[in-house]
């Protein structure tokens, strides 16, 4: 299995009962993830791996969302897995390090959506067959006894809570400290494309690697959000040139200290700019 997370920045999830969405999906984002937990009902589950069987995507751009992993599903799902060419999963609620572990045939997204998961992100961030991390805030808060992740009404409506916005620092700090890819969670409002931009603008600037959507509109706009602009590249370019021609840890550039951490933010513009 390649232990490296190339897949995004735009995910889309499509469900798996509706396989004549999987061809769309994948045209229309950056990679698929095959949803065989929430999106489909108890009694659809079976046709559902069927078609992610038989679904001909391409396996370096997709991956499969199975049950957790204490469920009967989860067993259903990984044998019908075994059997497609997809070997990229997302583990839906996961929390149990020895279980993520024992998954050796498979590169594992783990998707940290309950309070025991988000405690468990650092000891998952560091198993050799975790490629990345994903953080679930309806879940998570629902796990909680919670009713909502982000405020309904009041100044900040639609803004996340305090618990969710802890939570998705955990992760991309768990994420980061381990060297993993860290993925933004979906915007669930998909009319609210406004709200999703700066959000996933937020999600590039903070580190997150990718950000997950729910519908085709929101892959445009996350997109834009992770692609530099041309004004943003050539500052980039234009300062990492001063550092050459400076040759020194620190020195001035229009006005500025510019020192080892601000050439790593120029040089991610670039990668991003290039991806």
């Amino acid at each position: 299995m390649s232990q490296e997370f190339r897949m995004g920045p735009a995910l889309l999830f499509a469900p798996a009962d509706r396989p004549e969405r999987f061809a769309k999906a994948a045209q229309r984002s950056d990679a698929v993830i095959i949803d065989l937990e929430d999106a489909v009902a108890p009694g659809a589950k079976a046709a559902a791996r069927e078609n992610m069987v038989a679904s001909g995507l391409d396996p370096a751009h997709t991956m499969v969302r199975i049950n957790a992993l204490d469920t009967p599903d989860a067993t259903l799902d990984l044998a019908a897995v075994a059997r497609s060419p997809y070997r990229t999963i997302m583990v839906a609620k996961a929390a149990d390090v020895q279980a993520i572990a024992a998954l050796t045939d498979y590169s594992v997204v783990v998707l940290c959506e309950s309070a025991p998961g988000i405690l468990a992100a650092p000891a998952l961030a560091q198993l050799p067959n975790v490629v990345a991390l994903m953080w679930g805030a309806e879940d998570l808060v629902a796990s909680l006894g919670g009713t909502s992740s982000r405020f309904t009404s009041g100044p900040r409506v639609g803004e996340y809570r305090a618990v969710a916005t802890q939570a998705r620092s955990m992760l991309l700090l768990a994420a980061g400290a381990a060297g993993k890819v860290a993925i933004d969670s979906i915007y669930a409002d998909f009319a609210d494309l406004a709200g999703l931009g700066v959000e996933a603008e937020d999600a590039v600037a903070s580190g997150f690697a990718a950000k997950a959507s729910i519908h085709p509109s929101q892959v445009a706009v996350i997109r834009e959000a992770y692609r530099p602009s041309d004004e943003q590249v050539a500052a980039a370019q234009e300062l990492l040139a001063a550092a050459a021609d400076a040759g020194t840890g620190v020195f001035a550039f229009k006005g500025q200290m510019v020192d080892s951490p601000i050439l790593l933010h120029a040089e991610a513009t670039l990668r991003r700019a290039s991806a």
